[in-house]
């Protein structure tokens, strides 16, 4: 059975539950507060991040996954239904990329500055966010919904020909930016005609409840 521990704003949680949903993994949901810094969880993984998975086999040891990235190509590797990665070595390396940006690029510049002006500091320090920060990430939001439009333009997916994990990663971060009101959708059609299709659809829409 498994089991993934999650924070329901993480955007690598939800990055790796939409991906489950669409590879149909049965798994159970435990919700984590990694600021708390649980000893059993930060056994499990000691950089104190979520997500993680842990898979319970009677009579064997417990397997742990720990990483958005490793979690989600070791079920790509692992089950051969609803490939998301690619079929090609050309396709694998650009939805390859483009997780990255929106892991790194996307997250540095917009969802960890919200997350932490609009959640962490109001539900857990109980403080004021910082305008101009907010301000600063609503402007690189801006930039790359800019981009997005530029890739959906140019083709059907995020992803490539075919829906796959880039898009995967990227509703996952924007569904956090956009809970936090850090996204203005206006001037970008491609973008929010592809958000409102990602949310149609029944893999997804538990994220949003």
């Amino acid at each position: 059975m498994w089991r993934l521990y999650h924070f329901t704003l993480c955007p690598f949680s939800r990055k790796v539950r939409f991906a489950l949903a669409v590879k149909g993994v049965t798994h159970e949901l435990v919700q984590e507060r990694p600021w708390e810094k649980r000893p059993e969880f930060t056994a499990m993984n000691p950089a104190g991040q979520t997500p993680v998975m842990q898979r319970s086999d009677q009579g064997s040891a417990d397997l742990i996954l720990c990483d958005s990235v490793a979690i989600t190509e070791h079920f790509e590797e692992a089950l051969d239904r609803t490939p998301l990665l690619g079929t090609t070595p050309e396709a694998r390396a650009e939805t390859r990329r483009l997780v990255a940006w929106f892991d790194q690029k996307f997250y540095a510049e917009v969802g960890a500055p919200l997350l932490a002006e609009r959640m962490y500091k109001r539900a857990v320090l109980k403080g004021a966010p910082d305008g101009g920060i907010i301000r600063q990430a609503g402007r690189m939001a801006d930039m790359h919904l800019d981009y997005i439009d530029f890739l959906l333009e140019r083709r059907a997916w995020i992803s490539g020909g075919q829906f796959g994990l880039a898009d995967i990663a990227a509703a996952a971060h924007l569904s956090v930016a956009d809970y936090l009101a850090g996204l203005d959708w206006d001037g970008h059609e491609p973008a929010k005609t592809w958000y409102s299709a990602i949310k149609s659809r029944p893999t997804f829409r538990p994220l949003l409840a």
